[in-house]
């Protein structure tokens, strides 16, 4: 034991700044890492591997071959079972690293935010004219992802963002209206698409299907999902697995503009619209209607 420790006590001193440096990155990956994952259901899963890697270590220190035996024959799987069970996280991870340069190079040279603007405020006011009469409705805004494989679930419509067309769409009668509603390129690009359901157990037991797709539409994508509750007329906003609710038509166009227009665009642009904040809830995060708080989380 003696003997361990001295060998640890002589790595250290023969610590370099390039080592310093190696291990800064390192922590900064794990911090990331940790982040990623403290609030999905894998959480829990990364924990039971930390343990088993936790007990792996104790063994070896303290010789006990029938444990080392059975963690070693656990560790030469390991690695695939890690990315089978961790498939939907890698995924969506390694889509936030391609994400982000892309977002970036998207908006260059592009400034005209108009079409976009309209686009934001037709479907706000289909949005609560459907609240108004307690219509459901499920409709998803396609960003940098994209959402191919679900508009072949569905019907390409690719029509102008029409207030109208919207409600029509989502009329209880209408063939299309249990499905969702993609829009790409400030368009209504499908209409009855189907959305993978959410798998977090921690999601309100009060939320129905229409609300568990929008969550897990936005789980598996960058997409951004407006949902209108069929029981009550809420129109709630899912955005990286996160389910805001309580909105009103001013608070729906501000966030809506945050998330769909950059940064330098909203500068330039003179529209101004009301504030948010959000409470914590159970499994799902409330927004009300009173403070910046929340639309600078849904914007990250």
């Amino acid at each position: 034991m003696k003997a361990f420790f001295l060998d640890i006590l002589h790595n250290i001193k023969m610590i370099s700044l390039p080592d310093i440096i190696d291990i800064a990155c390192v922590s900064v990956l794990f911090y990331f890492l940790y982040k990623f994952m403290k609030d999905r259901r894998s959480g829990k899963l990364a924990v039971g591997i930390i343990l088993l890697i936790a007990l792996k270590f104790v063994s070896e220190l303290f010789d006990m071959y029938v444990i080392q035996f059975l963690l070693q024959n656990i560790f030469q799987v390991g690695l695939i079972a890690i990315a089978v069970i961790f498939q939907p996280e890698l995924r969506s991870a390694l889509e936030k690293v391609g994400g982000q340069p892309l977002k970036g190079l998207k908006s260059i040279g592009d400034n005209n935010t108009a079409p976009t603007e309209k686009m934001i405020q037709n479907i706000a006011d289909a949005v609560f004219d459907l609240s108004q009469s307690k219509t459901g409705a499920l409709i998803v805004f396609e960003r940098l992802t994209r959402l191919g494989d679900l508009i072949l679930t569905g019907t390409v419509i690719d029509a102008d963002p029409n207030e109208l067309l919207i409600k029509n769409v989502f009329f209880n009668k209408a063939p299309l209206h249990d499905g969702a509603l993609i829009v790409r390129d400030c368009r209504l690009y499908a209409a009855g698409c189907l959305l993978p359901l959410s798998s977090n157990m921690d999601i309100v037991k009060d939320l129905g299907t229409r609300h568990r797709a929008a969550i897990g539409m936005s789980e598996n994508s960058d997409a951004v999902v407006v949902v209108v509750s069929e029981e009550t007329g809420t129109v709630s906003l899912a955005i990286e697995g996160v389910l805001y609710r309580g909105y009103n038509k001013e608070s729906l166009i501000f966030s809506l503009r945050r998330c769909l227009i950059s940064e330098s665009e909203r500068q330039q642009s003179k529209l101004s619209f009301g504030k948010l904040s959000h409470k914590k809830g159970r499994g799902a995060k409330i927004a009300d209607t009173s403070t910046e708080e929340a639309a600078e989380n849904e914007s990250k």
